[in-house]
């Protein structure tokens, strides 16, 4: 059985999650003066992205099912 789909299904997953914390940084409204708390939300987001970035690759590199 090929990981392919669930190669897929973990990319979305994570770019959802990533894209929804970075939109919602963004709109804060006191985004120009950063805390702490928005350095760590900035770093889960890049391992958001880093860890869906790897999936995709996988995907595309797996076998195709035959």
């Amino acid at each position: 059985m090929s990981d392919r789909p669930r190669f897929l299904r973990i990319f979305v997953i994570l770019a959802v999650f990533g894209l929804g914390s970075l939109f919602s940084l963004v709109n804060k409204s006191g985004f120009a003066a950063i805390r702490a708390v928005d350095v760590i939300q900035l770093i889960g987001t890049g391992m958001c992205f880093g860890a869906a970035i790897l999936a995709l690759t996988l995907f595309l590199r797996s076998p195709r099912a035959s």
